[in-house]
């Protein structure tokens, strides 16, 4: 079935496909994430995240608990730079009951301050769990690395220190703010059609007064390489090698998500993968990513290996960015790069629930979801000299930065 859209009288925009099973799946996905913090409010995002599941104006942090869980369900919710995700997986016959209670916990949340001070405690821990986990930790030090002064390098936990001075005023004045109509998409997958799906909508979400305030995002320009290697006594040492990259507007992102999914991603015939473990037996924890944001994006590598090894893995790391840098794909080496991604999207797209958040993301970002038809016919648009033009500008080394946590003296340059 197609993608059905719906706008509320409010401003809040639903987004519903219809999908044979007994599973349904819900999602409120808010425009506001760690970027659109200020300053004094690192961490606000998550610490909401967190918090609208510890009361509302009619349920105890119990009751918020057990109104889907005591039937079987998924309740789940994440933050990220960009965006905050609140969703539910539950049997079609409860769909109702997980949009009242998604409606209740995001727009009515109470946050009592008992509450507060505990979930202080708990994110406290979180953190500390991140710093303890050197693979995990280096992304975000490596964010902070490339975004430096700008509000896409900062944690998405933000800091034991402003996580302790913030108060009642201080996450109604975000959550106020920022969890507006305007900024807000229901997404829905079940097994019934549109009507049924806005009819559920208006019920529980039409009370929500309407709010046209513009979403500004301070824009990132100006970024420098740089080479920084940190103390951080562990058993491996551990890098990430990266750059800036286009954006989610820009045509070019297939473009970049092919190159990157050759590179490292998934498969284990990944050049990173083939180069590193199985010819030379180096890493086991190995991977490029690549994020698009609303203006600009970030490629990386990760690599964690014995630290008497890193100089040699990062040496083989560059060594497969210069291929992609001077050597053309071959037509057949262009058609199985294509054909692997597509199967790794439609396959993608098998899981429900992924599928109900990614339209939820989608519609924040274009107001619209391109069917996977139309995302395969991007995909196979892409051209060896796209590729190879693409591989020049974002794996040229004057323009990568290296971050690496090893055990010798800090350093940088």
């Amino acid at each position: 079935m197609p993608y059905q859209y719906y706008e509320l009288k409010n401003g809040i925009r639903l987004v519903h496909r219809q999908q044979r099973g007994d599973v349904a799946h819900l999602g409120v996905i808010v425009n506001a994430g760690s970027r659109d913090e200020n300053p004094d409010q690192q961490g606000l995002a998550h610490f909401i995240e967190h918090l609208i599941f510890k009361g509302t104006q009619k349920r105890s942090n119990y009751q918020v608990l057990s109104r889907l869980e005591n039937v079987g369900a998924d309740l789940n919710a994440y933050t990220t730079k960009e965006d905050t995700s609140i969703y539910a997986s539950i049997q079609r016959r409860y769909y109702k009951r997980a949009a009242e209670l998604l409606a209740d916990i995001v727009f009515h949340s109470v946050f009592p301050d008992k509450e507060i001070e505990k979930e202080k405690a708990v994110v406290m821990d979180e953190i500390n769990s991140y710093k303890d986990n050197p693979a995990e930790w280096i992304h975000d030090e490596f964010d902070e690395l490339v975004f430096r002064d700008h509000p896409l390098g900062r944690n998405i936990l933000g800091t034991k220190e402003k996580l302790t001075r913030y108060t009642r005023k201080d996450i109604l004045r975000f959550r106020d703010a920022n969890y507006l109509p305007s900024r807000v998409v229901i997404t829905s997958v079940a097994d019934f059609g549109l009507s049924k799906a806005i009819a559920v909508a208006e019920y529980y979400f039409s009370d929500i007064a309407s709010n046209n305030s513009l979403l500004y995002r301070q824009p990132f320009t100006g970024y420098t390489a740089a080479n920084i290697t940190r103390k951080y006594s562990r058993h491996q040492a551990h890098v990430v090698i990266g750059n800036a990259a286009c954006n989610a507007h820009d045509d070019r992102r297939f473009t970049m998500a092919l190159l990157n999914n050759m590179l490292g991603g998934p498969a284990m015939n990944s050049r990173l993968n083939l180069a590193l473990r199985e010819r030379n037996g180096i890493a086991y924890n190995l991977e490029s990513n690549f994020q698009p944001f609303s203006d600009t994006g970030l490629f990386s590598i990760y690599c964690g290996t014995d630290e008497d090894l890193m100089p040699r893995a990062i040496e083989l790391i560059h060594k497969e960015l210069d291929k992609f840098r001077n050597i053309a794909l071959t037509t057949i080496g262009l058609h199985i790069a294509q054909r692997q991604l597509k199967g790794q999207l439609a396959i993608s797209l098998e899981s429900h629930q992924n599928e109900m958040l990614s339209m939820g993301k989608n519609m924040l970002v274009y107001g619209k979801i391109d069917p996977v038809e139309e995302i395969y016919r991007k995909i196979d648009n892409i051209s060896a000299a796209g590729i190879l033009e693409m591989a020049n500008e974002v794996f040229d080394p004057s323009y990568l930065s290296t971050l690496i946590f090893n055990n010798q003296k800090s350093t940088s340059r």
